[in-house]
């Protein structure tokens, strides 16, 4: 979070989660998230000056599940959902029935 420092700052110098959130265009709820990583991490104003930006980062997504930007659930392999509705037969109503399409062995829609 790019403002993490200047948040702890200014809650600690008395100032309301709202006029923060404020100050920063963001929502109250993040600032308040923010916060509660802070209290999680042990930390207080003032920080260590030895402290950099990196490191405060750290302390405060410790706790984090998952490495930012990566996904808890498999990304659909889009390349083969298009070849699928690309196929002749194949509709979007079936498709998005969830059930894998497979077309019927006694037809095809070349011949007449």
């Amino acid at each position: 979070m790019r403002h993490a420092r200047e948040i702890i700052r200014l809650k600690f110098s008395s100032v309301s989660t709202h006029e923060i959130a404020r100050r920063f265009g963001m929502a109250r709820s993040t600032v308040r998230e923010a916060l509660k990583r802070t209290e999680t991490a042990g930390l207080s104003w003032p920080l260590p000056e030895e402290m950099s930006d990196g490191a405060l980062e750290a302390a405060l997504y410790a706790s984090r599940r998952s490495k930012r930007g990566h996904r808890r659930v498999a990304e659909l392999d889009w390349a083969g959902v298009h070849r699928e509705l690309n196929q002749q037969s194949a509709s979007r109503g079936v498709m998005s029935s969830g059930a894998p399409y497979r077309r019927p062995a006694n037809t095809n829609p070349t011949e007449d």
